[in-house]
């Protein structure tokens, strides 16, 4: 074994945390209290390489290895919960997907702008009656001659309001898995517009709209892989998309390490700093197992991807202990910093709201405790 990162991993800690402390860290609580999308962040990310950074550098892409993307995405996070899962879906959801799935002409119509920071991706799979039940989804798109003709309505897409480019699943066949099929719709498509913009409890930096598909025409060449696949396609990327959100939650619990640390060093009660205090430092002491813990679930799950093992119980453990242990640990900062953690004068609460999300979205923590006990016991 080895747990060193390589000198070129440890490059990408140093740069991303660089930026992040710089051009992210001083705006994120403004950008939490009025709900603003930081779409300049997003090109200059694209100007190191970021939002490229799953991509091969034949389309502008950076081409990095599944744990420096891992990396990349717990430092963003670590400064802002919303940049980072904005990053993740976009750069470790779509464009992979387009890159994998999508025809020559649209991989290089596409990745250089979204390489760039340009152009963003969101992801259309979600819907009213489907969420956990992905395979249960409505919408439905018709062949007609060389096009097909979408309608249906997807919901907390995220990135939605500024995407270019949608990944969007829609039910071209039998009820079912096996009926669903995979686009590539571009925002300007006609009959494609945004529907209502999703209030959150947390992660207000990131983007979460409705997305209206009313008569469509999506081109035949826009299918993504071959009809009735889409499905697959969509698990795939969950999988990976599930990394994503465990550095999401390892960020954000790095993050809660650094503010109680700082707080139980400065602040100080009965004449001595209250880190000197058993009740105090203990909750420090497991806050830094956990995340060591989480970061070693995510690293595995992470170097297991690159070489192209079969990684989706190591996924779901990564994303289910880390998000446990982000929304447990976050609720332990808002308590060491008492009364200053309950206000937003400092970033503890918004810790604690941005972490409850990574329970949820991507598969929520039951959907991943199925997913490792069929790993295990198969399906009974």
């Amino acid at each position: 074994m080895n747990f060193e990162l390589t000198d070129d991993q440890r490059a990408i800690r140093e740069t991303v945390g660089a930026f992040a402390a710089r051009e992210i860290a001083p705006h994120a609580a403004e950008w939490d209290r009025n709900h603003t999308f930081p779409v300049d962040v997003f090109k200059a990310l694209g100007e190191i390489g970021i939002m490229g950074m799953s991509v091969s550098e034949r389309y502008g892409g950076a081409q990095l290895d599944a744990v420096s993307v891992a990396i990349s995405i717990e430092e963003l996070s670590r400064a802002d919960a919303g940049v980072g899962v904005t990053v993740s879906v976009h750069a470790g959801l779509i464009t992979r997907i387009i890159e994998g799935f999508a025809s020559e002409a649209l991989r290089e119509a596409y990745l250089p702008k979204m390489c760039a920071g340009e152009w963003l991706g969101g992801f259309a799979l979600t819907e009213a009656e489907s969420g956990s039940d992905a395979s249960g989804l409505r919408a439905r798109a018709v062949r007609d001659g060389d096009h097909y003709v979408l309608d249906g309505r997807k919901q907390w897409v995220t990135n939605g309001g500024f995407a270019k480019a949608f990944v969007v699943f829609a039910r071209t066949g039998q009820a079912g898995p096996k009926g669903i099929s995979a686009f590539l719709v571009d925002r300007e498509t006609p009959g494609l517009s945004l529907g209502r913009k999703t209030e959150k409890l947390g992660i207000h930096s990131s983007d979460t709209t409705d997305v209206l598909f009313e008569g469509a025409r999506v081109p035949v060449d826009r299918l993504l892989g071959v009809e009735g696949e889409g499905y697959k396609i969509a698990l795939a990327s969950l999988g990976i998309g599930r990394l994503g959100i465990a550095a999401q939650s390892v960020g954000i619990l790095a993050a809660c390490l650094d503010t109680t640390q700082a707080y139980a060093r400065d602040r100080r009660q009965f004449g001595v700093p209250i880190g000197h205090f058993q009740a105090v430092s203990f909750k420090i002491a497991d806050m830094a197992v956990d995340l060591d813990a989480a970061r070693l679930l995510l690293y595995r799950a992470a170097w297991m991807k690159d070489r192209d093992m079969p990684m989706l119980d190591a996924s779901s453990k990564a994303k289910l202990f880390a998000s446990t242990a982000a929304r447990k640990h976050a609720a332990e900062c808002v308590q060491v910093l008492g009364g200053y953690g309950y206000t937003t004068e400092f970033p503890a609460e918004r810790y604690y709201r941005d972490a409850k999300i990574t329970e949820i979205y991507e598969g929520t923590s039951e959907v991943q405790r199925i997913v490792i006990a069929r790993a295990l016991l198969g399906r009974l």
